[in-house]
């Protein structure tokens, strides 16, 4: 034609050399490898009237219109009755070739030699391959009339492979099988796609999330499978990453000896496309499979599904029935806000799907190891946040499918790169704030590699601070000990967090000892020292009358507190055997001195443990995963462990997913972002290594006026009790008791 546009359809599939790729029409597979070149055009597909549009303006240079009859990688896409017809006639009107490519759906597939018979077409090119040379050579052919063959293409454009012998062979034996007979295989194509289709029609009614389409033996189910029709489940939020299918291909191949696959572009449907020979037997093997698959997808069992990659033994069992899902929408006046977060550790991973407990740890941590890397971030539940006030803030919280190891282990610019991609889901989604949760926060150095990411961010460090030292003071409170007389250490307390809580208990205990990381000893011990320098500064000029201020204020030398921070440092390295404050990495030697510890760390490990804490310590853990070891609760029932950071919301909203607490209670760095959405505090807060006294006074008055309040006492994730008080009390009372006695 001497022409150089082609045109062609969104989701088309037509082969990945640098032409057929460019007519391909997915981006997702034209990226990187320099497609789609220029002279390409797509247009959706099944639409007519968007070609005439096309022509209309393009015809002079469109050198052909490429289509698929019906459209295979796409998802067994079935165009409207007439729709080849109508193109047909479109492309005639304008002197446009028409070319159908018949890869896929040529040579019997749907019960026809051609698809386009179905409407009586022919077009000026037909495409095939695959099918032609009966499944053992490759091999391809292009049909073409009489006017599109030009003896130059003839000559001048060949082909390492064209011609071959014993594949041309192949595609002429193809040929008369498929026309022997008067076509009895195409008879027996229909036959039997029309039986299967019906079969699995009617079973596919029974369910809400999945459907069948296609014709003769090129079928398709589609699998509508979402969070929301599977809430609180994995496969929900597989589906929805364009992983299921694959899965429930591997697990008809597994356990049901039923090979099928998923289309390349249309990531939700698996194609049922049978052998053209199949028998009646093989028809109702496959449909038996499918049928006993389906339920299984229905109740969401994600251990049933996932059993052929964990070596789970099958046991008979009834399937519960499939929970409701639940979509919420912002309403216009409400400001949107989200919150990032992501499994502390294999064992939370539960919280996407109840299923998962009852896994073994193995088997969990295959899905974590194996699964979790393949996903990208993902909204796992949304939730209106009310205030006191009586306004209210839509909130999205977006998973980074990551545990706190595997982030840790991560490649620091790949961390970070994940949870910016989780910030700008976020933001795509409408967000005017981003709360950074756990080590989120951690791999983007307290929010400081993202302040440039366009949208205002919170670590929610500030009211974490404030709940931690609530908490650990009503503790006290409970218990009857008076902090002035007692002897607090803070793990972790060079971190923003640690920091802070340091500052804030020292206004009430006796002594304090300031814990940092012993893998780097030298310059733990500098950032503790200038901490504790802090804390003399922070107390002479604020608490002057607190235990350790008037211990402070007595050495001498001691700077007035209006000196700046070199002279309160000196004082202190100075003085720093006199002084009521301890800086050291060696949590083993200090930690059995400390009536109360706090931990605030990035750390992984178990730091606390029954041999290195106090008789009757009290002990807040705030870092997720947890510092403390759950040996203490069986084997010091003197020690009493409290959960740190567990806020109650005003009303006790339904937050939408699960992770482990009561309906209504979130942990305070949650808290923290709704109460500055709630607010319309959106600026960055709490971002960076050290918080401001000043924003605690903020965030201690927004709870106040919004309704939020610390949650009840809560001990390794569950409330503590009245009984579980006085049994605490019991102990400790029954072994100074003793102790007093032996001394007598």
């Amino acid at each position: 034609t001497g022409r150089m546009t082609i045109i062609s359809a969104t989701q088309s599939f037509h082969g990945k050399t640098l032409g057929a790729l460019s007519a391909t029409g997915n981006p997702a597979y034209q990226r990187g490898f320099g497609a789609p070149a220029p002279g390409f055009i797509h247009i959706p597909y099944g639409d007519s009237a968007a070609l005439n549009r096309c022509l209309q303006e393009h015809a002079a240079e469109t050198a052909a219109f490429i289509i698929e009859p019906i459209q295979g990688e796409g998802g067994v896409i079935i165009p409207p009755r007439g729709y080849l017809t109508a193109v047909q006639a479109i492309c005639t009107k304008y002197n446009v070739p028409l070319v159908i490519d018949e890869i896929q759906t040529g040579l019997g597939r749907t019960g026809r030699l051609f698809a386009c018979m179905e409407e009586g077409v022919k077009p000026d090119l037909l495409l095939l391959a695959k099918a032609l040379g009966g499944g053992l050579v490759p091999i391809g052919a292009v049909l073409h009339s009489s006017k599109m063959y030009t003896k130059e293409f003839g000559l001048k454009h060949s082909s390492t492979f064209a011609g071959g012998a014993l594949a041309c062979y192949a595609g002429l034996a193809a040929l008369e099988k498929l026309t022997a007979n008067d076509g009895e295989i195409l008879k027996h194509v229909n036959s039997l796609g029309s039986y299967i289709q019906g079969r699995l029609e009617k079973i596919c009614a029974q369910y809400d999330f999945v459907s069948l389409r296609g014709r003769g033996l090129m079928l398709g189910l589609d699998f509508q499978i979402t969070r929301r029709t599977h809430p609180g489940n994995l496969l929900g939020l597989l589906a929805e990453q364009k992983l299921l299918t694959p899965l429930i291909a591997s697990y008809l191949l597994h356990k049901h000896q039923l090979r099928v696959a998923p289309t390349l572009n249309g990531a939700s449907v698996i194609r049922v496309q049978a052998p053209l020979i199949i028998s009646q037997r093989e028809a109702d093997f496959l449909i038996k499979a499918i049928e006993q698959t389906l339920p299984v997808l229905d109740a969401g069992d994600t251990t049933e599904i996932f059993s052929h990659l964990l070596n789970i033994k099958p046991s008979p069992k009834k399937l519960a029935p499939r929970k409701p899902g639940r979509q919420l929408k912002p309403g216009a006046d409400q400001t949107r806000f989200a919150f990032l977060v992501h499994p502390l550790d294999d064992h939370s991973v539960m919280d996407f799907d109840e299923y998962l407990a009852k896994l073994s740890p193995d088997n969990l941590s295959t899905i974590v190891n194996r699964w979790l890397p393949e996903m990208d971030p993902f909204v796992i539940g949304e939730a209106v946040i009310p205030s006191k006030t009586g306004c209210s803030a839509f909130c999205e919280f977006i998973n980074i499918p990551r545990t706190a190891s595997q982030l840790l282990a991560m490649d620091p610019k790949e961390s970070l790169s994940l949870v910016r991609q989780g910030i700008e889901l976020a933001k795509e989604r409408g967000a005017q704030l981003v709360g950074l949760g756990a080590y989120t926060s951690v791999v983007s150095w307290g929010g400081m590699g993202l302040r440039e990411a366009g949208v205002p961010l919170t670590t929610g460090n500030s009211y974490t601070v404030i709940t931690a030292c609530q908490a650990t003071i009503a503790a006290l409170k409970r218990l009857h000990v008076d902090p002035g007389h007692t002897t607090a250490a803070v793990v972790g307390a060079a971190g923003s967090i640690g920091r802070c809580l340091a500052l804030l208990l020292a206004q009430s205990v006796e002594k304090i000892i300031l814990l940092g990381n012993p893998a780097n000893p030298r310059r733990s011990q500098a950032k503790l020292s200038q901490v504790g320098a802090e804390i003399c500064r922070h107390l002479l000029a604020s608490a002057p009358d607190s235990p350790l201020g008037k211990e402070i204020a007595r050495i001498p030398g001691c700077p007035d507190s209006a000196q700046d921070e070199v002279a309160f440092l000196r004082f202190f390295t100075d003085n720093a055997p006199l002084l009521p404050i301890t800086v050291s990495v060696d949590a083993d030697t200090e930690l059995p001195k400390a009536d109360v510890v706090v931990t605030a760390t990035s750390s992984v490990s178990n730091l606390v443990k029954p041999d290195n804490v106090k008789f009757g310590a009290l002990i807040c853990d705030l870092s997720r995963p947890a510092n403390v070891s759950r040996e203490i609760k069986s084997r010091r029932p003197d020690v009493l462990v409290i959960d740190g950071g567990v806020v109650e919301v005003w009303k006790r909203p339904d937050l939408g997913w699960n992770f482990g607490f009561d309906q209504g209670l979130c942990y305070a760095c949650m808290a923290e972002t709704m109460l500055l959405a709630l607010d319309g505090h959106l600026e960055h807060t709490s971002i960076g290594s050290s918080i401001d006294l000043k924003t605690l006074d903020l965030l201690q008055n927004l709870a106040e006026k919004h309704g939020f309040r610390l949650a009840d006492l809560r001990s390794f994730d569950k409330p503590l009790s009245k009984k579980d008080w006085q049994q605490d009390i019991a102990s400790r009372s029954t072994a100074v008791t003793r102790d007093s006695g032996d001394g007598a």
